[in-house]
């Protein structure tokens, strides 16, 4: 015990985070604005049962494994389990074909299995005494039924399905479940975090510059990640999106589909590529993204054909040459893109409104019971830290959940002008759409 306490002693948990620990309700979500310490509460709590139940098994899981490895496991290692790990108590497995990742515990005979719920087959084959899903409003309804279906592990006194949020909109699903009793809602807020507010209350010098950051925000993102609202936008232009009928957990398209791809530039505002294919039933997806500030475009164009070939394969391409590569119009930006892709470019069709009617009109569902859109869950090919720490969005399916109308002087959204913030993504993809779905096509320029 001695050896437990030695690495535990240093940890204050304030708020939802310690009402976690003693909560044994079946199914349990921390709700609450960005940065109140809701994952590390949960991750603490996971590590303290496996150091204290012999052969108990845990799972800590994400809708994809891209996402967890960049988020909830660097908290678990670096914060929650890292003097453990340094004192051998708990050791990193990195899997093999018959046994997902995952931190043992040699002591216990314990395990937390990680991974991502976008390949779950070794995952969902075993049984836990309790899971945890971050972000969990990332996931559909099947997959929390599904992951709570595998808590029957029975070493643990209680078994426990745990997720956290940043908090989406009111009709989501995951909001209706708790506000129908099937699962308790603990509230998250900044004031729980001892990294923002020290024991008086009173903010840190962190605290300041972080809380500064997020009361920079505007509009939905305000409401949900400073203020911990279940927000819906206000005047939203795609009000057919939905994220549990757009979203694929494909991971692979064919090759023989059609690719363009749209850029929308920029260098303090993000620099946007889009790589989208398009398939038998003109239905457009959405395979890859690249979504980055603050890089030059001569390094954007490393990166985007990094992402379309081989490494080990020069040359070879991975996914199929775009039939079109449809730009902003900043001359010098496409003649450098355009040098270093080694590829030529179009002009995109820049009107705004007939562009985004034919983004609206690939969203909504059509009498097949499908959307002419689709994106896949997984298409950011890397993550922003810079943006994502100023509570910015990270791509197509962040920015369109508050991608609004700009409001008029009475209040009521001007539905001829979309508001300029947030939208770098949804120019590129209206550029796409249009080159589609409207006539007039510009003409190719060639290198």
């Amino acid at each position: 015990m001695a050896a437990i306490e030695d690495v535990t002693r240093r940890v204050q948990l304030r708020g939802a985070a310690r009402e976690v620990m003693k909560c044994r309700a079946p199914e349990v979500l921390l709700a609450g604005a960005a940065g109140t310490g809701k994952s590390y509460g949960v991750l603490y709590k996971f590590h303290l049962m496996a150091m204290l139940n012999e052969g108990a098994r845990f799972a800590i899981l994400r809708k994809t494994h891209k996402s967890l490895t960049a988020t909830g496991l660097v908290t678990f290692r670096e914060q929650v389990a890292k003097d453990a790990i340094e004192r051998g108590i708990c050791k990193w497995y990195g899997g093999s074909g018959e046994k997902p990742a995952q931190y043992m515990y040699p002591k216990t005979n314990s395990a937390i299995v990680v991974g991502g719920l976008d390949n779950a087959d070794k995952i969902m084959s075993a049984e836990y005494d309790s899971v945890f899903i971050q972000e969990a409003t990332d996931c559909s309804q099947d997959d929390w039924e599904r992951v709570g279906s595998r808590l029957r592990n029975g070493v643990v006194s209680f078994q426990q399905l745990v997720g956290d949020a940043n908090p989406q909109q009111p009709s989501h699903w995951l909001k209706k479940r708790c506000d129908e009793g099937k699962t308790v809602m603990l509230n998250s807020r900044h004031e729980d975090n001892p990294r923002l507010f020290d024991d008086s209350g009173v903010i840190t010098e962190y605290g300041a510059a972080y809380m500064a950051r997020l009361d920079a925000l505007t509009g939905v993102r305000k409401e949900r990640l400073r203020w911990g609202r279940w927000a819906a936008a206000e005047g939203i232009i795609y009000a057919d999106w939905k994220p549990e009928i757009h979203l694929s957990d494909r991971k692979l398209l064919p090759l023989n589909w059609v690719r363009v791809w749209s850029i929308d530039f920029g260098f303090k505002n993000p620099f946007v590529w889009q790589c989208w294919a398009m398939d038998g039933d003109g239905c457009l997806w959405l395979e890859r993204e690249i979504y980055r500030s603050e890089k030059i475009v001569e390094d954007h164009a490393k990166d985007i054909l990094d992402a379309v070939m081989y490494r080990s394969q020069p040359g070879r391409w991975r996914i199929p040459r775009p039939r079109v590569i449809i730009c902003d119009h900043d001359a010098e930006d496409r003649a450098t893109l355009e040098r270093h892709l080694g590829m030529g470019t179009i002009a995109a069709r820049k009107s705004v409104s007939d562009g985004i009617q034919a983004v609206q009109a690939r969203l909504k569902v059509g009498a097949n019971g499908k959307p002419r859109i689709m994106v896949l869950r997984d298409a950011l090919v890397s993550r922003d830290e810079a943006l994502h720490e100023a509570g910015k969005p990270l791509g197509f399916k962040e920015e369109i959940e508050g991608y609004v109308w700009e409001p008029q002087a009475d209040g009521r959204p001007d539905k001829d002008t979309p508001r300029k913030e947030n939208d770098h993504s949804m120019d590129a993809a209206r550029y796409a759409c249009a080159y589609f779905d409207l006539e007039g096509k510009p003409g190719i320029r060639f290198m």
